[in-house]
């Protein structure tokens, strides 16, 4: 499995503009595009959670997705 890698952007008439640097091109793009006016709710502990994935995702201590889909397999 090729590497991954998370940005996130704005469509501006009509094209997705991603923030940084641009990606290759020709690179092919999964898109999630969030409502608006939806919200949901998490336990304090996946909050918590959530926001020291995204402090890892800053600091740029990241895995190949294969070794992590291999520690998800081991775990199993």
């Amino acid at each position: 499995m090729p590497p991954m890698q998370l940005t996130t952007g704005t469509v501006i008439g009509g094209k997705i503009v991603i923030e940084g640097d641009p990606l290759p091109e020709g690179t092919v793009v999964t898109i999630l595009a969030r409502d608006r006016d939806e919200t949901f709710l998490v336990s304090p502990q996946l909050e918590a959670e959530l926001q020291a994935s995204l402090g890892e995702l800053e600091r740029d201590e990241t895995m190949p997705a294969e070794a992590l889909l291999q520690r998800i397999r081991t775990a199993s």
